[in-house]
Parts: C-alpha cells; structure tokens; sequence
C-alpha cells in the first residue's frame, strides 16, 4: 500500500510521516536512527484495522531541523508526538513506540495522557529504573567515546557487534543477527536500500546528540503508572540486557509485559506477526 505522505511544522523543525489505512490512529515511533520506512511491511498488515501514522524523529531522515542540528531532548520528541495526534484530528491514539521511540512514548503518556489511548513500549532501553544502571551507562558513555575518538563506522561496529545486530539492509533497518533456524536472508527490494540508505545516514547524529540523552532519561513512573501502558520485550531477548530495562519499567508501573517475535529488531524479519501482536496486545491494554 502506498502511503500518504506529508509533513507538519513544530517548533523549530519540521516532521515528516506517512499514512496508510483506516481506522483509529495508530502512531508508530522509530527508535535510535530509524525513520518510518523501517515500519513500511509491519504498518502495511495493519492498515486493514488502524490509521497508521509513521514519521521521522526529528533530527532523523526527512524530519529536518530549522536551523542546526540540537541535541535530543525527550520533551521536545514528546511534544511533536503530542503534535502530530493533534493535528490528525482523531482523539487519543494508539502509540507503539520501539527502544528510544519506546521511551518517547513514554513521555508522550507522562506529559500528554489525552493523546494517548494506550501505549505499547517495545524494548525501551530504560536503563535509569535499573537497580544498578552504571555499567549499562558505562557501556553507553563508552560507545559516545569511541565514536568522538574514532569516528561513526567505529562507533557502529562497536554498537553492531555488542547487540547482535547485523549492519545490512536485508532484514530492514540494521536488521538482527540472523538466527540459525530464522529466515533466509534475500535481496533487499529498492524500497528497503533506500530506507537503509537514509537509516545509515542518521548515524552520526544519533551517536553525537541522542545516545546518551536517551540512556540518561528516567519515564516518569508517578505520572504514567495507572496508564495504559504494555512493555513489549522480544522472545529471542530474554535474558539481554534490554529485558531486565523492560522488566525494571514493567515493575515500577505495575503493568504488563507482552512477548513479540523475534529480538530489539523483530519487526523488521516477521512483520506479519509482529503487527498481529501489536493488535492483539493493543486489544488487551
């Protein structure tokens, strides 16, 4: 399905999203370095139920600045989340936001509870609810120093090989390290190297203004816990770092966990059923 393309003016920036189907609003939230093609198959198996709505963080691919690149600051993203719902004209949304994109939602939830019908956080990287988060920072701290000492592919590799993720468009944007029994890899369709293409292009922003702002930033736990909130954890993530973060935020709120397929990059090899996940667990929120 070809999507309906278009952008918004916010304070500062100007955001870009696409639009597919029909139905109650459905707002996607990119994470780290991704952009709304990352979403293209999984919004595509959705538009039958939802008005899905995917779009570039600013700062991200066609989401540009006004002026200078700022360094990311979450009220800020969750603010032009809050924007876009308003200008979509439908009431609150659903919002399924994924690792940084998650703790945007999150915010979103905190700051502007009427926009948001339920929120679905997939593998947030919410390192500051851990008991003891210094060595996740440290890891963090250490990542925003190679790519200062040595530069972005440095910086990557080091990102790529520390989380299992492979650095190729053939499952999407940086797609997982392919499991032994997983899909086969194929030819990525022009569409998928151009999306990875302009994914690759947001690296260095991301490490230079948005890794350590999203590690630092603790949800608002007073504010969202009684929201209608599910934190999403991939089955192959179990037992990684980024489950304890899940499972640290699912406790605090006293909400529920949903399993998804695949790991912090799931949607991007079982798009099909990832987005009956995201249904099913948007269902029960």
């Amino acid at each position: 399905m070809t999507p309906q393309t278009s952008t918004l003016k916010v304070p500062g920036a100007s955001l870009y999203y696409e639009m597919r189907g029909s139905g109650p609003v459905l707002l996607i939230i990119p994470g780290g370095p991704q952009d709304a093609g990352v979403f293209a198959d999984v919004a595509g198996h959705l538009a039958d139920r939802y008005t899905v709505v995917a779009y570039d963080p600013r700062g991200n691919s066609r989401s540009t600045f006004d002026g200078e690149p700022q360094e990311q600051d979450l009220d800020v993203h969750g603010d032009d989340a809050a924007r876009l719902i308003e200008a979509l004209g439908a009431g609150p949304a659903y919002v399924f936001g994924t690792s940084g994109g998650a703790q945007i939602g999150l915010n979103l939830a905190a700051r502007h509870p009427g926009r948001v019908r339920a929120l679905v956080a997939h593998e947030p990287p919410s390192m500051m609810l851990l008991d003891d988060p210094s060595p996740s920072l440290a890891g963090m701290r250490d990542l925003h120093d190679t790519y200062r000492s040595q530069g972005v592919e440095a910086a990557m590799q080091k990102f790529f090989s520390e989380n299992g993720l492979s650095e190729g468009p053939d499952q999407g944007e940086a797609g997982p390290h392919e499991p032994q029994d997983g899909p086969p890899s194929f030819e990525p369709s022009p569409e998928e190297a151009e999306t990875f293409a302009r994914v690759s292009g947001n690296f260095e922003y991301c490490l230079a203004h948005g890794v350590m702002p999203l590690s630092l930033y603790r949800p608002d736990i007073e504010a969202l816990r009684g929201r209608p909130v599910v934190v999403g954890i991939g089955e192959e993530s179990i037992g990684q770092p980024i489950d304890g973060m899940g499972k640290a935020l699912a406790d605090r709120l006293g909400s529920k966990r949903a399993a998804f397929p695949g790991d912090h990059m799931g949607f991007a090899p079982y798009p099909d059923r990832f987005a009956e996940t995201l249904h099913l667990t948007l269902r029960g929120a």
